[in-house]
């Protein structure tokens, strides 16, 4: 009798997302960055990944923002880079999100709110991030913390994770992110929490090697059937790592 043992081996897969190649839209008072299809840009080669919809950069004029709109069945994070985000909504909330802040609402059975740029002089950048929830129809829920109390200096730090306990925020997803100011010289690796994510990082700023490819500010790579990434800066540099399933179902 003979056995035959057979042993699959998985490459790992990565897809680079330059800056200059995302979505763009100016509005006037929005000047917007779209990383997946969204709004009137339309890419059917980058729709998602994995259970990541939307990733947008966007520009938003003193003064102006959002008018009230809805949104249900979606968990929507917001992490503003510079300025001060107004935010209003149907769960009671009115609050300002500050630079060094994150918000995430997991919008389930649906809610309303709107988003404005708190200041009437300074431009406001943020990161809106819409991950598909693996529960639907949950009471909608509101959370904001301050980063400042999760920062380690020059090391990788999570600020999102799908357990209520843990450090930062929680969403209702199998999904951790975590960021990092680091210095140049800086090398490190990432584990990812669960073998069956994948990983999309943006770098926020600076100069930066994943594994053998160079990232500059607002270029992406992402990353699936891999157990770890080797993280090298180049130039000081700010990082976001979003592990996340790649199964959006």
């Amino acid at each position: 009798m003979y056995v035959c043992i057979v042993q699959i081996f998985m490459t790992m897969q990565t897809q680079v997302i330059k800056a200059d190649s995302r979505g763009k839209a100016d509005y006037g008072w929005l000047k917007a960055n779209y990383s997946f299809s969204f709004a009137n840009y339309h890419n059917p080669e980058r729709t998602h990944f994995g259970v990541l919809r939307v990733l947008n950069d966007d520009i938003i004029a003193p003064s102006t923002g959002f008018d009230t709109h809805p949104h249900d069945n979606m968990e929507i994070i917001t992490i503003p880079l510079s300025g001060r985000l107004a935010h209003k909504d149907s769960m009671g909330h009115t609050s300002h999100i500050e630079s060094g802040e994150i918000q995430v609402m997991s919008a389930g059975k649906g809610i309303f709110h709107s988003e404005f740029n708190g200041s009437d002089k300074e431009e406001l950048n943020l990161f809106q991030i819409w991950l598909f929830p693996n529960q639907r129809q949950v009471e909608p829920r509101y959370q904001q913390l301050s980063l400042d109390k999760l920062r380690k200096e020059n090391e990788l730090y999570q600020v999102l994770s799908p357990d209520a306990k843990d450090e930062g925020v929680w969403i209702y997803q199998n999904a951790w992110f975590h960021m990092g100011e680091l210095d140049t010289g800086w090398k490190g690796t990432y584990q990812l929490k669960d073998e069956n994510n994948g990983i999309y990082l943006m770098v926020i700023d600076g100069e930066v090697k994943v594994d053998d490819t160079i990232l500059n500010k607002r270029d992406a790579i992402a990353i699936k059937d891999a157990s770890e990434i080797t993280i090298e800066i180049i130039e000081k540099a700010r990082i976001l790592i979003m592990d996340i399933p790649m199964n959006n179902k």
